[in-house]
């Protein structure tokens, strides 16, 4: 049934940037309980302000893995400040995050894909199905343009990991759309953007990338995968 809704969702938009008509198409369909998942990058940036200044019925929340950068917590503080908007934050279960490094240590992440898969499994992905619980329709800040992995994505796509209707507004924006908004608006960013980083995760995860590389080749740079934590499946 969901995979039939968002084929009937799709059909009815056609390739746009434009935010208030697609969330006012949102709004109209009355899908259920809505829940956007910020990781405090300049996508989700653009999305938390403009559900911020619009009080849309949208909860908004974050992970907290444990391992991000100060200049990400910096982020979150600003922009609970500025937009008065209460972000919710979730957390690894201190006891699955306690065995995982207690086992393998702090750092197994960087030793296989399967070991830095099992690192984001305990400190993203299960916090994200506690965070995504009771929710019909989950907003991302997903765009087409950020990896060959996402270039197929829709408008509205159906999560079968997490049984959820998955919505991506700025599917069809780029980089340089996102900083023109941020910069419109004033928006609170992540310092570390102006120091080459593009996709910002976990401190040990993440690096700069040089001029012309792929914006996700900062996150894993140690192995060759499709860049991906499991938290937004793609298809292969």
């Amino acid at each position: 049934m969901s995979l039939e809704k968002v084929k009937a969702l799709n059909a009815h938009l056609k390739a746009t940037t434009n935010m208030e008509e697609l969330f006012s198409f949102l709004i109209q369909q009355q899908l259920g309980k809505m829940v956007f998942s910020t990781s405090l990058g300049q996508e989700d940036q653009v999305l938390t302000h403009h559900i911020g200044i619009n009080k849309f019925p949208i909860t908004v929340f974050t992970l907290d893995t444990g391992r991000l950068f100060q200049e990400t917590y910096d982020v979150l503080a600003a922009t609970q400040q500025e937009f008065k908007l209460p972000i919710e934050v979730y957390t690894p279960d201190h006891q699955a995050v306690a065995n995982l490094v207690t086992k393998k240590g702090p750092n197994s992440f960087y030793d296989s894909v399967d070991n830095r898969k099992e690192c984001c499994a305990v400190r993203k992905i299960e916090p994200l199905k506690r965070a995504l619980k009771g929710n019909d329709v989950w907003i991302t800040g997903l765009r087409q343009g950020q990896s060959q992995n996402r270039a197929e994505l829709a408008f509205f796509e159906y999560d079968t990991a997490f049984d959820i209707i998955k919505f991506n507004p700025l599917l069809h924006w780029s980089l340089d759309d996102v900083k023109t908004y941020l910069n419109l608006y004033k928006v609170p960013q992540n310092s570390l953007h102006k120091k080459g980083f593009v996709s910002i995760g976990c401190a040990p995860c993440t690096r700069a990338i040089a001029p012309g590389e792929d914006i996700r080749a900062g996150r894993w740079w140690w192995e060759t995968s499709k860049k991906e934590c499991g938290l937004h499946i793609t298809k292969s």
